[in-house]
C-alpha cells in the first residue's frame, strides 16, 4: 500500500470520529471528505462500512455491562422489558 493511501484513511477516520457522536451525518462527512482526497468508489464504500462498524462496536463494548444487564434481565425485570421494547419501538421507523 502507499503512503497516500495510509493518509487519507488517517484523516478519514479523524473524520469520522469527530462527526459520529454529533448530531450530524457521519456518513454524509464521510463521503464528502472522500470526494475531496479522491477517494471513492467500491474500495471506499468498504471502507466507510469497516470504519463505522469500529464506532458501533466502541459503542457496544463501553456499554457492554449494560446491554448483558439487558439481555439477562428481559424475562424478570420490568425495567429491562421496558428498555427493550423501547428500543424496538424506536429502530421501527429505521426498518
Amino acid at each position: 500500500m502507499d503512503w497516500i493511501l495510509y493518509l487519507k484513511a488517517v484523516i478519514l477516520g479523524i473524520v469520522e470520529g469527530l462527526t459520529e457522536f454529533l448530531p450530524v451525518s457521519s456518513t454524509g462527512h464521510l463521503i464528502v471528505a472522500g470526494s475531496l482526497l479522491d477517494y471513492t468508489g467500491q474500495e471506499a464504500d468498504t471502507f466507510y462500512i469497516a470504519i463505522q462498524a469500529g464506532a458501533i462496536f466502541a459503542v457496544c463494548w463501553h456499554y457492554r455491562q449494560r446491554l448483558i444487564d439487558v439481555c439477562l434481565g428481559l424475562f424478570s425485570d420490568k425495567v429491562q422489558q421496558r428498555l427493550a421494547v423501547n428500543t424496538v419501538v424506536a429502530f421501527l421507523p429505521a426498518a
